[in-house]
């Protein structure tokens, strides 16, 4: 194997963390609206946990993102 088929793999490797937060937000999206139609006087308290878990779901796909994007265009 030649380093750039190892290179592309890798990239490939790294990349699969953008569908890892693609399922992770829409789980988080889908439960917080299972629960706030389930006791609608809880939705706005637990509003500020939505928002850092989707923060947290999306830094991982950026983060997965920029690796693939460092393994291609710098090694």
């Amino acid at each position: 194997m030649d380093a750039e088929a190892a290179k592309l793999i890798g990239a490939g490797l790294a990349a699969i963390a953008l569908a890892g937060a693609g399922v992770g937000i829409g789980t988080i999206f889908g439960h917080y609206l299972s629960g706030a139609l389930r006791n609608p006087a809880a939705a706005q308290s637990q509003f500020p946990n939505l928002l850092l878990g989707f923060a947290l779901a999306e830094a991982t796909g950026l983060f997965g993102l920029v690796v693939a994007l460092i393994i291609l265009f710098v090694f």
